[in-house]
């Protein structure tokens, strides 16, 4: 038995910076085995759409960024709810921002795939409560 939480995460955010780091600490938290990135929404949903044909490891986490150029994190989660049945059931979407936009969070909290809305910067606290 692995001493990690999650197997396989996904990280989606256009700033590689806050990839860098959020990645780092989930390495450093044995978060997740498997840490994957990408700084774009429609990168992240060709890849699951990969993952799941090809029967890979769905990640059980992830964490979205909001505001991303050309497809923001709302519109992943348009597209999200197309997904095969095992993505939308496996992947559990939390979601990360630096807004203070109460619609944003309204619009969050009211989207069945969204398991948590949670402020940016990651860090142990957000990881510690996380528990899918």
């Amino acid at each position: 038995m692995s001493n990690f939480r999650y197997p396989v995460v996904m990280l989606v955010d256009d700033n590689e910076l806050d990839n860098f780091i959020n990645k780092k600490l989930i390495e450093t938290e044995s978060f997740a085995q498997e840490i994957i990135v990408h700084s774009s929404a429609v990168n992240a949903l060709e890849d699951l759409k990969k993952r799941a044909a090809s029967g890979s490891e769905l990640p059980r986490i992830i964490f979205l960024d909001i505001m991303m150029p050309g497809m923001d994190g709302f519109g992943f989660l348009d597209e999200f709810s197309g997904q095969p049945e095992a993505v939308r059931k496996q992947s559990k979407v939390v979601m990360l921002s630096t807004t203070e936009s109460f619609k944003d969070l309204n619009r969050a909290n009211q989207n069945p795939y969204v398991y948590k809305f949670l402020n940016k910067p990651m860090n142990k606290a957000v990881l510690d409560a996380i528990n899918v």
